[in-house]
């Protein structure tokens, strides 16, 4: 059975499990700037410390660890070290060259692990998630105030890095790709005119997964939108699923989520922190408490897809997997023949 057919029977039958947060993993291991240069980049002229993405190249034990400890607490999809694996993102670091090693070990070293545990139980096939970051640039808002037209990059090099970097995870094998922790609409449309390119040159269609995130408890993204009109500005692209992540902990994300699955035609995933930091920027909400907000959901019927963000680790993965277990997936609402005219701005129109 074809892949996407696998994941959409898996999907009707029981609420499928995302893995936690990678670079709250990563921080146990306490590495120091020769961990993250390796011998690779040994002599690059940067610092690299805090680039967690070019451990797929310089530390791939640790990943390969990270990975499987979150399939063992139960996870069906893991996601690619591969959040900031853009030459946008980057250049930062000097490290644009680097790109195109880093998305493609990322994705090998998530294929490994994933089809290793496939194969100890086939009855629970695991998928891998191409993960697609924001980049940390926007196309919507100017960064400098005083010239609200400036632009620090265009939609074709957005287009373009994100090009790069979906050639490179599907040449690696994954079975998805996560457009994640969107908070600029316009930025995700660059990378899903990425995706529909590098699927037409190619040939290599994969399911594409939607998450954006919201920066305050209005429920709107950086770049002004409600999730609604969210929700219109991207399901033109018929996705496989779309969802939240990140942005607060579970508690604030549901009337957001419950939104989302009264009205996407598609999947709804969520993956929220676990909770809000501390002032230290540490997370203390524990697995019970994450499994136990997310539980209301499961219960209510508003999920097809779980997992966790920043601060959540394999226990947390492991207790919310315990609750989905117990539930059934959400069903799709049936918007039949509408033929509503759905439009976007800021906020969303239904004509």
């Amino acid at each position: 059975m074809p892949r996407r057919d696998q994941l959409q029977a898996l999907c009707a039958e029981r609420i499928l499990i995302l893995d936690g947060a990678m670079g709250t993993m990563i921080q146990q291991y306490g590495l120091g700037e020769a961990d993250y240069r390796g011998q690779q980049f040994k002599d690059h002229s940067d610092d690299v410390k805090g680039n967690n993405d070019l451990l797929n190249v310089t530390q791939p034990k640790i990943i390969r660890e990270i990975h499987e400890a979150f399939l063992d607490a139960g996870s069906d999809i893991i996601e690619t070290n591969t959040f900031s694996g853009t030459t946008i993102a980057q250049a930062d670091y000097a490290l644009e060259d680097a790109v195109d090693a880093i998305n493609l070990d990322g994705a090998r070293l998530a294929r490994q692990a994933a089809d290793a545990y496939t194969e100890k139980t086939p009855d629970k096939p695991r998928f891998v998630a191409g993960a697609i970051g924001p980049t940390n640039r926007t196309l919507s808002v100017s960064p400098d105030v005083n010239r609200p037209g400036y632009r620090e990059v265009t939609f074709d090099e957005v287009r373009d890095a994100y090009k790069q970097q979906v050639r490179k995870l599907v040449e690696g094998g994954v079975d998805l790709l996560l457009v994640e922790t969107i908070f600029d609409t316009l930025n995700a449309k660059a990378a899903l005119v990425a995706i529909a390119e590098v699927a037409e040159e190619t040939g290599e269609d994969r399911p594409v997964m939607i998450s954006g995130t919201v920066t305050d408890l209005s429920g709107r993204n950086l770049s002004g939108q409600t999730m609604e009109a969210f929700l219109h500005s991207v399901e033109h692209s018929q996705p496989f699923s779309i969802g939240l992540n990140c942005s607060f902990g579970a508690e604030e994300l549901r009337p957001h989520i419950a939104m989302l699955a009264e009205r996407a035609p598609c999947l709804v995933s969520a993956y929220p922190n676990a909770g809000l930091p501390n002032e230290m920027g540490e997370y203390d909400e524990t697995p019970e408490k994450t499994a136990g907000f997310l539980k209301e959901w499961v219960d209510q019927g508003l999920v097809n897809i779980l997992g966790g963000c920043c601060g959540t680790t394999p226990d947390h993965i492991r207790a919310i997997a315990e609750v989905a277990a117990k539930g059934s997936p959400r069903a799709r609402p049936d918007r039949g023949d509408d033929h509503k005219l759905r439009l976007s701005g800021l906020e969303a129109v239904t004509i």
